[in-house]
């Protein structure tokens, strides 16, 4: 677990997922999340086989927010291609820690 930090505030602790085993398993197989998952790196994600609607927040490798999605499970998104790493969190929570496109998102 790390901090998420938005606009240099911590938020929230989350978890981090650098393996590829661990970013193509994601948050499958589970029923909800706690508090959120880094895909790093990462620009695209699907909720096929998810159980729970999630927020998607793209991010650049600068930490600029370049958009936060919801999507309902069986959906793929579409890749984002100047995104550098990802963050899932269950839907309506990216809008309570006040992620938004343009806020600056970093890892403690």
């Amino acid at each position: 677990m790390t901090g998420l930090l938005v606009d240099g505030v911590e938020v929230a602790e989350v978890e981090v997922a650098t393996s590829y085993v661990q970013r193509s398993r994601g948050l499958l197989g589970r029923d909800g999340v706690a508090t959120g998952l880094v895909l790093r790196p990462g620009s695209s994600v699907h909720t096929i086989g998810m159980r729970f609607a999630i927020d998607v927040v793209y991010v650049r490798r600068d930490g600029t927010v370049l958009a936060v999605v919801t999507m309902v499970p069986q959906r793929v998104g579409l890749p984002r291609l100047r995104s550098g790493w990802i963050l899932e969190t269950e839907a309506g929570r990216a809008a309570g820690w006040g992620i938004a496109p343009g806020r600056h998102l970093s890892l403690m």
